[in-house]
C-alpha cells in the first residue's frame, strides 16, 4: 500500500530543499520517515539532488540507528562523497560498520588526498583489510600516502597532477592534455620536472593558454617554485599558502621527487580545522563534536575539569594563609574574587593573542621582547585605571579608604602578572615543542589567581592590620 506523505515526498520538489548552508529540517524528517518505511526509492529520490556536503548534513542529522540504512541505500560514489563531508566521530563509527568491500568501493571513487582523509583514523588491521579490496596500483598509492605522517603534507596531498618536461613546447602540451585519457578532475597549474621528475618550475593555465604553439615550456615557466616536502606539518603549510598566495603547491619526498600537490580549496579547510582546533583546545574540550557521545564527551572534559580543580586548590591554599586576616577584615571576603577575576580576564586576553601569533609565527624569536614588554605595558596601564575605579567603589562602599588603596595596589600588580603570564607561559610551551593551546590557560589562571590572593591580601594584613 503506497504512503501519500512518502508519494509526495518522491514526486514534488521539496521547497526549499537547503537552506543557506545545509538542508532543511524538513528534508531530513523526510529522509528519516522514508528510511523508517524502508522507501529506499523516496529516499534516493530524495538524496540524489543534493551536494556531497548536505548529504553529509543529513546523515549527521539524522537518529544514530537509520545512518548504517541510508548507507545501505547510496550508491559507491555518493557514499564516497559524503564519507569525505561528514565529521570525523560519524565518519570512522560508519567505516567501522560498513564491509571492507563497500568502504573500498566508496573510497576508489574519491581524489587521491579525500581517501587518505577518510582512511587515516582507522587502525592499521582495518585499513589493510580495506586496501586489500582495492586494484593494486590505488592499494599501494594510498598506502604510501597513509606511512607519512598525521596532518603532514603527504596526508593532504593530491597524487592526481600533471607535470611536463622544460622542453615541450605549449603546442605539444595542449595536444596532451587534450588527448590524455585520465586526468585530475581540477588542476590550476601544470608542474615542470627535470629528467629525475623533480619540480623546476610551474606554469598556471592561464598563462599557458596565452603563449604562442611553438613557445617552449621553459619559457614560460614560473622559475623556482615554492617546494614542500612531504613531512611538512598541516599547518606550516597553511601558513606558506597565505605568506605568498598560492594557488597549488609541488610536495616532494626526500629525495625531493615530486610525489604530489595541494591545492588552496584543500587549504582553505585545513585552515579552518587549525582554528578550530585551537579554539577547542583553548577551551579544553579537546576534539570534542556535536554528535559524539555522553561518555566519550564526560572523558574528555573530566580531564580538563581534574586539571582546573587542583588549581583551584592550590588558590584555596593560597587563601587559607590569611584566614586570620579574612576574620578580622570580614570585607576581603568579599572584594577577593575581584581581583582574581580581573587578573584571569586580562590573562586570557593576552595568551589568546600569543597562541595566535604563535601560531601564525608573527611572534618570533626577533620581536618577543617588544611584544613582551608591550603587554606589561598594557597591563600596568589597565591596572592602574582599573585601580582608580575599584579603589574608589571600595573605599565609598566600607567607608574604609586604607581598604580601597589595598585593593588598588593588588589589581595593578595582578595585571601586570596577568599581561607577563599571559605571554611568557604560551612562548615557553612553544619553545618546549608543546601546543600552548592545550593547557596555558590553566598554567595563566593559576598564576593571576595565586598572585591576585596572595598580593591582596598579604597588602591587607601589611596596611590594614
Amino acid at each position: 500500500m503506497s504512503d501519500p506523505l512518502l508519494d509526495a515526498a518522491a514526486n514534488v520538489p521539496t521547497e526549499p530543499v537547503t537552506e543557506l548552508f545545509g538542508p532543511s529540517a524538513e528534508l531530513v524528517r523526510e529522509v528519516a520517515y522514508a528510511l523508517e518505511k524502508d522507501r529506499p526509492e523516496v529516499v534516493l529520490d530524495i538524496i540524489n539532488p543534493l551536494h556531497p556536503a548536505d548529504v553529509a548534513d543529513v546523515v549527521e542529522q539524522l537518529p544514530a540507528d537509520l545512518r548504517e540504512p541510508l548507507m545501505e541505500v547510496l550508491d559507491a560514489e555518493t557514499a564516497g562523497d559524503m564519507l569525505a563531508e561528514v565529521n570525523e566521530g560519524i565518519r570512522d563509527d560508519l567505516l567501522r560498520a560498513m564491509p571492507a568491500e563497500q568502504v573500498a568501493e566508496a573510497v576508489s571513487t574519491l581524489d587521491s588526498d579525500d581517501q587518505v582523509y577518510v582512511l587515516e583514523d582507522l587502525s592499521e588491521k582495518r585499513q589493510k583489510a580495506i586496501l586489500n579490496e582495492l586494484d593494486a596500483p590505488d592499494a599501494l598509492s594510498l598506502a604510501d600516502s597513509l606511512s607519512y605522517p598525521d596532518d603532514s603534507a603527504g596526508r593532504i596531498m593530491q597524487r592526481d597532477l600533471v607535470a611536463v618536461p622544460a622542453f615541450w613546447t605549449v603546442g605539444q602540451v595542449i595536444d596532451f592534455l587534450r588527448d590524455a585519457d585520465e586526468l585530475p578532475e581540477t588542476f590550476y597549474q601544470l608542474f615542470v620536472i627535470d629528467a629525475d621528475f623533480k619540480p623546476i618550475g610551474g606554469v598556471l593555465l592561464d598563462r599557458l593558454l596565452r603563449a604562442k604553439r611553438p613557445t617552449r615550456v621553459d619559457d614560460v615557466m614560473m622559475e623556482e617554485p615554492i617546494v614542500i616536502p612531504a613531512d611538512t606539518d598541516q599547518e606550516e603549510v597553511g601558513l606558506l599558502f597565505k605568506q605568498y598566495d598560492l594557488v597549488t603547491a609541488a610536495v616532494v619526498d626526500h629525495t625531493g621527487r615530486l610525489v604530489g600537490c595541494i591545492t588552496v580549496d584543500d587549504m582553505v579547510e585545513i585552515v579552518q580545522d587549525e582554528v578550530e582546533e585551537d579554539v577547542l583546545r583553548l577551551a579544553g574540550v579537546g576534539e570534542e563534536e556535536v554528535s559524539d557521545s555522553v561518555m566519550d564527551i564526560t572523558r574528555s572534559r573530566f580531564i580538563w575539569l581534574l586539571v582546573n580543580l587542583g588549581t583551584a586548590i592550590m588558590a584555596s591554599g593560597v587563601i587559607a594563609l590569611f584566614a586570620d586576616t579574612i576574620q578580622q577584615v570580614v570585607a576581603l571576603a568579599i572584594l577577593m574574587p575581584i581581583v582574581a577575576s580581573m587578573g584571569g580576564n586580562a590573562g586570557t586576553q593576552t595568551l589568546t593573542i600569543a597562541v595566535r601569533a604563535l601560531a601564525t609565527h608573527e611572534l618570533t624569536a626577533a620581536n618577543a621582547m617588544r611584544i613582551v614588554t608591550r603587554e606589561v605595558l598594557v597591563g600596568g596601564l589597565n591596572g592602574i585605571l582599573f585601580a582608580v575605579l575599584i579603589g574608589g567603589i571600595a573605599g565609598w562602599w566600607f567607608a574604609d579608604p586604607a581598604l580601597g588603596s589595598v585593593i588598588a595596589l593588588a589589581m595593578v600588580i595582578n595585571m601586570i602578572v596577568a599581561g607577563l603570564s599571559g605571554i611568557l607561559v604560551p612562548m615557553g610551551l612553544n619553545r618546549l615543542n608543546i601546543d600552548p593551546a592545550v593547557s596555558s590557560s590553566v598554567f595563566v589562571t593559576t598564576v593571576t589567581d595565586v598572585v591576585g590572593f596572595f598580593a591582596f591580601l598579604g597588602l591587607a594584613g601589611l596596611i590594614m592590620l
